[in-house]
């Protein structure tokens, strides 16, 4: 990429604080929203100034932090660890499909109360210093996930293809270079010639805000597309194969994304184009046995009645507005992680992987 983009940036020690790029103002504007308490953060996830699962579950290990930064760090840590739990539980509110953001609040709360059992003695600063190692361990694990996860798939970039992504899933979703951004970032890096075809993605516009600018970046060759548009492409086999990230997959395989992903997985499968989803091993729940427990994060009607604050439906208008949808594993022609490729992913491949 030509310009280094991070999207999740802690900056200090452990009374530091979480800068992160603010989304809801691109492209028109780079601008960073700086963050100083857990309630900052939770806003910032809801209101998608940072989003996409990764970069999600990072800044939420960070909030975590700053959601007990104010106790006197000379208190016994094990009075910490209610605080940080209770800073947890907030964080955890604030979006219901992304598993990215439970794994990470997972570990954190795990690191928090591990280091008050092996250390009965510490402080709150011991502790905050401890919390701040694993979340600096997130992030970063976070960053060789993308790449390997672009390594992993950039084979199947041939020169010449079409490619189709949905919504965003490069570096502004991630704490790295992205995840089906990765596959294209790599592909480029090997001198491959190929164009991507970006769907707008409504009815926040992460693909012609988001992705269309980082392709741009990269010197990649983009062309913008509506979203209705894509199976007309197909048809014309100017789209060779579907490359899109994920918020959550199940323990069949199935893949809730960004709404419109099923749609676009079903027109693959009609015009017979492989269809690939690329998400490190993080975004895994096996604890849901199929995509139909996923919960899916309904939003906002004003999401979809407006466009850039103007207003385009009428006044007192129904609107149904899911953030996500899910695709099934039979549609999808293989799954991209960090540890490798699971061809027509379900349960017991997707197990093999993730022991890999």
């Amino acid at each position: 990429m030509n310009m280094v983009i991070q999207a999740v940036k802690w900056v200090g020690k452990t009374d530091g604080f979480l800068e992160l790029i603010d989304q809801r103002k691109l492209p028109q504007k780079m601008a960073t929203l700086k963050c100083r308490d857990v309630e900052t953060v939770v806003g910032a996830i809801k209101t998608l100034a940072v989003r996409g699962a990764p970069a999600i579950g990072v800044a939420a290990a960070y909030g975590a932090l700053l959601g007990v930064q104010k106790i006197n760090g000379k208190e016994k840590a094990e009075k910490v660890i209610p605080v940080l739990k209770k800073s947890c539980e907030y964080l955890g509110l604030s979006r219901p499909t992304a598993a990215n953001l439970f794994w990470a609040l997972q570990r954190i709360k795990r690191t928090g109360e591990q280091f008050v059992a092996e250390n009965p003695d510490a402080n709150a600063e011991q502790l905050r210093k401890a919390i701040l190692n694993e979340a600096n361990a997130i992030y970063s694990e976070d960053v060789e996930m993308c790449r390997r996860i672009g390594r992993n798939g950039e084979k199947f970039i041939k020169d010449g293809m079409g490619i189709l992504t949905h919504c965003n899933a490069g570096a502004l979703a991630t704490a790295g270079q992205g995840t089906a951004l990765s596959v294209l970032f790599e592909a480029h890096k090997k001198g491959k010639k190929f164009r991507v075809y970006v769907d707008e993605t409504r009815p926040l516009l992460q693909g012609a805000r988001l992705t269309a600018w980082e392709l741009k970046q990269a010197g990649i060759e983009t062309i913008l597309i509506c979203d209705n548009m894509a199976g007309w492409l197909m048809k014309q086999r100017k789209i060779n194969a579907v490359v899109t990230g994920a918020d959550r997959i199940a323990a069949n395989g199935d893949v809730a994304n960004k709404i419109g992903t099923y749609g676009l997985s079903i027109l693959a499968a009609r015009h017979k184009i492989p269809f690939y989803v690329a998400a490190p091993s993080s975004t895994f729940d096996l604890s849901i046995s199929s995509g139909k427990l996923i919960p899916i994060e309904q939003r906002e009607p004003d999401e979809v009645t407006t466009i850039a604050k103007i207003r385009i439906a009428p006044t007192g208008i129904s609107v149904c507005n899911p953030a996500f949808d899910v695709t099934q594993a039979r549609d999808i022609t293989a799954i991209i992680t960090e540890k490798g490729v699971i061809e027509r992913p379900n349960a017991d491949k997707i197990i093999r992987n993730l022991k890999g």
